[in-house]
């Protein structure tokens, strides 16, 4: 598929078909994951592809509790606020496929000449690494639209990761990152609205 149409096509998808995905089209959109560009070419990345029907509904189990353990406020609409932040942090559940991304922190060469940590220099370089993550995600995203699939990236399920690293028997250096759910769109959907060109862009000549 032409780049450009990839780009204009691609859309959150959410829903999807049982239809299961081959091993090598998985093997393939973390190919092209892995040929993004990332801080010092460092590639800190490792993806996890889960298709495992018990694992992931044991993984929107640990991430459903957590959301329901968290203090509300005392507004009218709290119940239903975490109610529905708990449905698009766990529909992963019933995609064919989830991808899990896994990174070791990145050692900066700064490090070996100024007196910061590695955490005080990843904040002053606006975290290249979560930056890195970024674009090897978005290559996933635009492939599974080549490819003929759906694809949404999740941050929400993040909030219990600890749990899912245990399910997931993540092993240090690496800490999980982001979760993308894969498949069969179940319907079609028209991508939707962005800001026009004029909003977003400025020439400085």
């Amino acid at each position: 598929m032409d780049l450009k149409l990839a780009i204009e096509k691609r859309t959150s998808i959410r829903n999807f078909t049982d239809e299961k995905i081959p091993v090598e089209d998985l093997k393939e959109l973390v190919r092209r994951a892995g040929l993004a560009p990332s801080v010092n070419n460092y590639q800190p990345w490792k993806f996890y592809a889960i298709t495992n029907k018990e694992v992931l509904s044991d993984m929107a189990i640990k991430v459903a509790d957590k959301i329901k353990k968290l203090p509300a406020n005392e507004s009218i609409a709290a119940k239903n606020v975490k109610s529905q932040v708990e449905w698009f942090a766990t529909f992963f559940e019933n995609a064919p496929a989830v991808i899990a991304m896994f990174m070791e922190d990145y050692e900066s060469v700064l490090e070996k000449g100024v007196q910061l940590s590695h955490d005080e220099i990843n904040k002053l370089r606006n975290f290249p690494d979560m930056q890195s993550a970024g674009a090897s995600i978005q290559n996933l995203l635009l492939s599974a639209v080549d490819m003929g699939y759906g694809a949404c990236w999740l941050s929400a399920p993040m909030m219990a990761k600890e749990s899912l690293e245990k399910i997931l028997k993540v092993e240090h250096p690496y800490h999980l990152i982001a979760f993308v759910a894969v498949g069969k769109p179940a319907r079609e959907l028209q991508p939707k609205s962005k800001k026009p060109i004029d909003e977003i862009f400025k020439l400085i000549d």
